[in-house]
């Protein structure tokens, strides 16, 4: 009896969008790539400019954000966000995106409106 060998390919392809990344990036401590080589890569790739955020951990090794994110939260409140919330979500060997929503409310007391 012959034997019916039967293959099958399935695919999902979508568009390479620029920019690949929103707002940052958390890099595990094991990850493929590191920052400098990754900072590199996004300033080739896009023109918004991207600071590292150090972070000393066994999982995450970096953090890739957004100037424009450490003009609206410092990068100790980002640090103690990320250890709080990413981290338990990723392993060593990960890299995440992060899509950030920082909102700022202010209220002005007394005084002259200059």
């Amino acid at each position: 009896m012959k034997k019916i060998q039967r293959q099958m390919i399935k695919m999902r392809a979508r568009e390479f969008v620029l920019p690949p990344i929103v707002d940052g990036l958390v890099l595990g401590r094991l990850s493929p790539i590191g920052q400098v080589a990754m900072g590199k890569a996004l300033a080739l790739l896009m023109t918004t400019p991207f600071e590292h955020v150090p972070i000393e951990d066994e999982v995450i090794g970096d953090v890739l954000v957004r100037s424009a994110i450490l003009r609206k939260v410092d990068a100790e409140t980002l640090r103690h966000f990320i250890l709080d919330h990413v981290k338990p979500l990723m392993g060593p060997e990960e890299i995440l995106h992060l899509d950030l929503e920082v909102e700022i409310g202010l209220e002005a007391a007394g005084g002259t409106p200059q």
